[in-house]
């Protein structure tokens, strides 16, 4: 038994938690997740029983251009996932998005039940792992039935770059300019030289005009943000959570993260959930196969330029490249080749 007392709440959790109408006596438990890479994450249970999340920024200003005020854009995400989600949504219980404010930004949601995917004590078996796919294919057909509103326009709610664009095609070659322009600034190691690059990204521009309906993405659903619940045989997904990488766009963007490294294409399980929640099965065509490349380009050079202005150390930034870069030369010359 520890007579250790344990570490007072940070001033700037406390600050928040103030802002609700919550004291540090009204806290019967905080705990930090593992796993996040960007803003700082706190769990606090309170003596009633209410579970939160608190979410704050870091104070460091050394980020890719597209970070800008990810707060906004998972807020975003979580009102606008709110009825088509389900229960495995977080709930926005309350937000603020201006740094400047005596509390500085936050964001405070209900936490759901589960641990991080990946993170499970075991794998799950075959029976298991057929029905959490296609189960989430089930969510993220239904997430994928939401549009921004008519004329709002693509991009990310945050506006990093400016208002959201007209059409896809704009909205994503100010993503992928952006983050070659970081490259740029960070003297990032890429395989190939950024000029390359942003020729390659704009000969395969015109199949990005055939996405005319701005989805909700979320563009993370890799499974450390898909959190999984009750025992072996009987799990479920009871959280989406980290939807701060959010944008209204094409939802074949989607795509990337589910299948990390993967093809999405041989995941029958997950298409055959996503197919009956949407109405319809997901038709892959030389088009929207390029238009997948041209996703996975931009979320690999994400991974590649982002271990600079992160500090992550020379090991972790070799590593990074060991395993991204193949994929971003594969996925470049898919684009170049047409999907």
């Amino acid at each position: 038994m520890s007579d250790q007392v344990p570490a007072a709440p940070p001033a700037r959790l406390l600050r928040v938690l103030d802002a609700l109408g919550v004291g540090e006596r009204d806290i019967a438990s905080r705990t930090t997740p593992t796993g996040g890479t960007y803003n700082t994450v706190t769990r606090v249970t309170l003596t009633d029983g209410r579970d939160w999340v608190v979410k704050t920024p870091p104070p460091h200003t050394a980020a890719l251009r597209y970070e800008r005020d990810l707060l906004v854009n998972e807020v975003a995400f979580y009102a606008a996932a709110a009825g088509a989600g389900g229960p495995a949504i977080p709930r926005v219980v309350r937000s603020e998005p201006d740094p400047a404010s005596p509390t500085g930004a936050y964001l405070v949601m209900t936490a759901r039940p589960g641990r991080p995917w990946h993170e499970l004590s075991s794998a799950p078996d075959a029976g298991d792992a057929s029905r959490l796919r296609a189960e989430l294919g089930e969510i993220v057909g239904r997430l994928h039935a939401v549009t921004q509103a008519a004329g709002s326009g693509f991009g990310y709610p945050a506006e990093p770059f400016g208002p959201l664009a007209p059409t896809w095609r704009g909205a994503f070659t100010a993503m992928t300019e952006a983050v070659l322009a970081d490259a740029e600034t960070f003297r990032a190691r890429l395989p190939y030289p950024v000029g390359r690059i942003r020729t390659i990204l704009a000969g395969a521009a015109p199949v990005l005009d055939e996405v005319a309906r701005p989805a909700l993405v979320h563009f993370d659903l890799w499974p450390g943000n898909l959190l999984v619940t009750g025992e072996p045989g009987t799990r479920t997904i009871g959280g989406v959570i980290d939807g701060e990488r959010m944008f209204w766009g094409d939802p074949v963007a989607d795509f990337v993260s589910l299948a990390l490294f993967g093809d999405i294409e041989q995941d029958r399980d997950f298409l055959a959930g996503y197919a009956r929640s949407s109405g319809a099965e997901v038709e892959f065509t030389d088009a929207s196969r390029t238009r997948l490349a041209l996703y996975r380009s931009y979320l690999y050079l994400i991974m590649l330029v982002e271990t600079v202005p992160r500090a992550v150390g020379s090991e972790a930034a070799d590593s990074t490249w060991e395993l991204v870069a193949p994929h971003l030369v594969e996925a470049l010359d898919a684009v170049r080749r047409g999907g």
